[in-house]
């Protein structure tokens, strides 16, 4: 089954593999699905009709043509599961891409806090395949990048963090015997040769993310706070709004704010996405609601919006 988060989205030109959905200009139908599907039904699974999907990736700017086309891929990488009902087709997210938008959700949600006090400690993954394993490289390094690493030089790649079992686990699985794990303190030397292990992070080019995030959404909130957003826009804003603020966990892994410069903006964007994530969550699952009865025969059921403090809690993935 393809990763229900792709890498390449956010480093297109990192040696990362094509997973779901990959990056593009202008709405990414794949992308959107998921976070659609998600955002409400995460916590039964239910079942949707195509053509409610359809209409409401429409809403958010997709083709019908590219709306069927994402919803076929999909199914056809095992992210979704198809079944059928006389002429009409209807999806459901498939367990493992439930368990995986669940546990991811969580690191995303969990990456806003990182105020815990960093014991100086780093996680130094170096390893080395051959130029022909292209494919194995390109597994790693994308595995690497969501759990938190980033590259300090060519196969050195470094956290800040320790590297939990499950998480060494996902590592071996790609590239068994190919790999050496090390935690150290970094080691002062002479300016000329110093290069701080901080600088594998763009930190310039985060900070930046973070202020282009805020001055998309800030403006939103006053018309939130007075119920002025129709259901619609709720769900088009809440779709866009998680699709840009999980990346932000790639991003920013929890980095110490101890090597960030004084008023790193983490907390203050947390805080407008929960604001506009929370504050549209009634609209929007309305608005869900409705277009899902329109393409069924009776009253939908199973349908959800969750709150960032649930997505924290964990949103599970029952069977209904």
């Amino acid at each position: 089954m393809a990763d229900a988060f792709d890498i390449e989205e956010i480093f297109p030109d990192d040696d990362a593999p094509v997973r779901l959905p990959r990056r593009q200009s202008g709405p990414a139908p794949q992308g959107l699905a998921v976070t659609l599907l998600a955002d409400y039904t995460l916590r039964t699974r239910a079942w949707l009709p195509s053509a409610a999907i359809v209409a409401l990736l429409a809403e958010a700017g997709a083709s019908e043509a590219g709306a069927r086309t994402a919803i076929s891929r999909l199914a056809r990488r095992g992210v979704l599961l198809g079944a059928r009902r006389g002429r009409h087709s209807r999806y459901r997210l498939a367990p493992a891409a439930a368990g995986q938008l669940s546990a991811g959700g969580q690191w995303i949600v969990s990456s806003a806090a990182g105020a815990e006090p960093w014991d100086e400690w780093w996680t130094l993954i170096a390893f080395s395949l051959p130029q022909h394993e292209r494919t194995r490289r390109r597994a790693l390094r994308g595995r690497l990048r969501w759990l938190g690493c980033a590259p300090l030089y060519d196969g050195l790649w470094i956290s800040p963090h320790a590297l939990a079992g499950p998480s060494a686990a996902q590592l071996d699985e790609v590239a068994p015997g190919a790999m050496t794990v090390f935690r150290a303190r970094h080691l002062e030397l002479g300016a000329a040769a110093r290069r701080d292990p901080i600088q594998a992070w763009d930190i310039a080019a985060i900070a930046g993310h973070y202020d282009a995030f805020a001055e998309r959404w800030r403006p939103l909130l006053p018309r939130i706070a007075a119920g002025a957003v129709g259901g619609a826009e709720a769900v088009r804003a809440r779709t866009e709004v998680m699709d840009t603020y999980r990346r932000f966990a790639v991003l920013d892994p929890r980095l110490p704010l101890a090597l960030l410069p004084p008023g790193w903006p983490r907390a203050a964007t947390a805080e407008v996405f929960a604001a506009v994530y929370d504050g549209l969550a009634r609209a929007a699952e309305e608005h869900v609601r409705a277009v899902v009865a329109a393409h069924t025969d009776g009253p939908p059921s199973g349908i959800g919006a969750h709150t960032v403090a649930e997505i924290l809690a964990g949103v599970g993935g029952e069977d209904p």
